[in-house]
């Protein structure tokens, strides 16, 4: 295409972005063709809660039991809920053949914390203190970067 004068005087060439509503089709490439090449939210805070609970998982393994680990959008809260504040985590003991359910809340930890290293240790604390709830233990004693 040959360059077209604006109404300023200044030559302008003729591109895609020609109406100034930006780049069309996707900033970056997929690595693989038809997966998305970029992560949701959901899937990035589920890598964390999994790279949090890794070290402890294997840490405490053997007195822990079969824990299932879950991650959940919100809580669901009763009607009468009275609490003003939301819970970020639930621990269900496992009775039987049915195994302890450990399930992380991500919007209400999202919501508190503002950067991404405080939505790690937010993460890590919530999990740190469950296990030791779990295991009649302090969180210290779970993991010594509780102090911290």
């Amino acid at each position: 295409m040959d360059d077209v004068s604006t109404a300023a005087g200044a030559p302008r060439r003729g591109t895609r972005d020609r109406r100034g509503r930006g780049m069309r089709g996707p900033g970056v490439l997929p690595a693989r063709p038809g997966t998305p090449a970029l992560r949701t939210a959901r899937q990035r805070f589920d890598q964390l809660v999994l790279d949090v609970v890794a070290p402890l998982d294997e840490k405490w393994q053997r007195h822990l039991g079969l824990v299932e680990y879950a991650v959940e959008d919100a809580p669901m809260l009763p009607d009468d809920w009275g609490d003003e504040t939301v819970p970020l985590s639930s621990l269900v003991r496992g009775k039987g053949t049915d195994p302890t359910r450990l399930v992380v809340f991500r919007r209400p930890i999202e919501h508190r914390a503002t950067t991404h290293d405080e939505l790690r240790a937010m993460v890590h604390l919530v999990v740190v203190e469950q296990l030791a709830e779990l295991l009649n233990l302090t969180p210290a004693d779970i993991d010594e970067r509780y102090a911290d």
